[in-house]
């Protein structure tokens, strides 16, 4: 009798821990979990929408591998950082799969951060990882760069959804 006394008044009373799968208003949560699968979710919903899709191209694979160098890059990489005059050079390093991880995300995002800011980005190949220099001609333009550092420029440009797109369908995002 005491069990199904505590069933009842659980039922008309619930407990935080029921109340967490109660749903009444029947709402459900919109994040699909961690960033990477978020991003692939993403890509997967817009292909699975488009009737145009050409699946024989669709490659979630390379997105994937893609994502784990921007993971890579922004998780592991080590930044020092020198500035003289008008310009800002970025040594960026790591170990491991993060250095060929820095080697393909700043060769590719370099002519894109150029393109779209009128700076002047140069890269060089090291043996653990890139060296980045970014010129720019006017002080308000360094005080940018210096103050949003390697990691912000890696920000610049909004094109980093539809570059996911081109590599989810098999297109070449760089060129």
């Amino acid at each position: 009798m005491i069990r199904s006394s505590l069933f009842a008044l659980m039922c008309v009373f619930p407990t935080n821990l029921s109340a967490q799968h109660a749903h009444q208003d029947g709402a459900m949560p919109t994040e699909v979990g961690q960033a990477t699968f978020a991003s692939i979710s993403e890509i997967v919903e817009i292909l699975n929408n488009d009737s145009g899709t050409n699946w024989s191209k669709v490659n979630i694979d390379a997105l994937r591998s893609h994502l784990l160098d921007m993971d890579r890059v922004t998780m592991r990489a080590e930044v020092d950082v020198t500035t003289n005059a008008k310009q800002v050079v970025f040594e960026v390093t790591a170990s491991g799969a993060a250095v060929g991880s820095i080697q393909r995300m700043i060769t590719a995002h370099s002519p894109m951060l150029a393109a779209e800011t009128g700076w002047d980005v140069q890269v060089a190949e090291t043996s653990n990882g890139m060296t980045m220099t970014i010129t720019v001609d006017q002080n308000h333009a360094f005080l940018r760069v210096n103050g949003l550092g390697f990691f912000g420029v890696m920000t610049i440009g909004a094109h980093h959804q539809e570059h996911h797109l081109m590599i989810a369908t098999g297109s070449n995002p760089h060129h």
